[in-house]
């Protein structure tokens, strides 16, 4: 995506700012090493038991004398390091702290546990290679990642719970922090292009849906929002809707006009309605328009979502119909 179509390079309408960070405000990154600390018996249970319930602990058990820990000791600290807080490295000098070991029955080192929730989980003894240590720890804190894409999700459900409730601005300053942790996260996209169709500035929501990589712009999100924005532009084209209404009034089987009442309605967000009034064209005339009603309840389920309350109604007395 281009910096000029980059919705969040800039203000977000007149009141609307897409800077946000991603998630919380982040703190400073730590130095190299910080992840990585000492510990004595009787910080044992502060710095491994303790600290363990709010992520995985390794404990290094290690004595100066030992060939092999010397031989671990960097790969270790290097992969801890890289893995950027998903594990805490506490070492232990097993000659100055002998009783820890010998409760956990160690009797060889370099000895690695990994403590979680309080507890032993795992380990592995000797100068094991760089690739063992990643999938330990993979094993231990997950794969790399899961937890910032978890984070990306639970903050993706937020946005979207703004944007249902009619907070733009919020729901668009979170789409914006998604879009920099993950400029290619499609939900994202989507979520914000309406926040600027919500907002009226459907210029520019096409503007972020365009020049997408090809993978990117057949995601059914995006695709979705295209049509939304298709749907609003022919809405626009349809004629007034107060005068719509006095001709259903007159001749309520002008299906010419009810038809452009429900895309119109639908722009105006009265879902409902919308159906409505294209099921009344399929009870009355399947005919019309080479049962055009039928299809354009189809695209507007397409637009709304497979679990959108609207859609659900609409799907039911669908079949109903068709099947009845």
């Amino acid at each position: 995506m281009s910096g000029s179509n980059n919705p969040y390079n800039g203000s977000f309408g007149n009141q609307m700012s897409a800077t946000a960070s991603f998630g919380a405000q982040p703190e400073a990154a730590p130095a190299a090493g910080s992840y990585i600390t000492d510990t004595t018996t009787a910080n044992f249970g502060k710095d491994v038991i303790e600290e363990s319930r709010r992520q995985p602990v390794l404990v290094d058990f290690w004595a100066p004398w030992c060939g092999p820990c010397k031989q671990l000791t960097p790969v270790l600290e290097k992969v801890v390091n890289e893995a950027k807080g998903r594990v805490k490295l506490v070492k232990m000098n097993i000659d100055d702290h002998p009783s820890i070991a010998g409760q956990l029955g160690i009797q060889s080192i370099p000895a690695v546990i990994a403590f979680v929730n309080g507890r032993p989980a795992d380990g592995f003894m000797g100068a094991v290679p760089e690739s063992q240590i990643n999938q330990f720890i993979d094993r231990i804190a997950g794969p790399a990642g899961a937890d910032e894409a978890a984070e990306i999700e639970a903050v993706l459900g937020e946005a979207a719970e703004f944007l249902a409730a009619g907070n733009i601005n919020e729901a668009a300053q979170l789409y914006a922090a998604v879009m920099q942790a993950d400029p290619e996260n499609a939900k994202a996209i989507a979520g914000m292009a309406e926040c600027m169709i919500a907002a009226n500035q459907h210029e520019r929501a096409r503007e972020t849906l365009a020049d997408l990589p090809e993978a990117l712009a057949k995601d059914a999100g995006i695709q979705a929002v295209l049509k939304k924005l298709e749907q609003i532009e022919e809405a626009r084209k349809l004629g007034d809707p107060i005068a719509l209404e006095r001709d259903l009034t007159a001749n309520p089987d002008d299906h010419e006009a009810r038809l452009k009442l429900a895309k119109i309605r639908n722009v105006e967000g009265r879902r409902d309605e919308a159906a409505e009034h294209l099921l009344f064209i399929m009870r009355k005339d399947r005919t019309f328009d080479d049962d055009g009603a039928r299809r354009q309840l189809l695209q507007f389920f397409e637009v709304w979502g497979f679990k959108d309350p609207a859609t659900v109604a609409a799907r039911r007395k669908l079949s109903a119909m068709l099947f009845s």
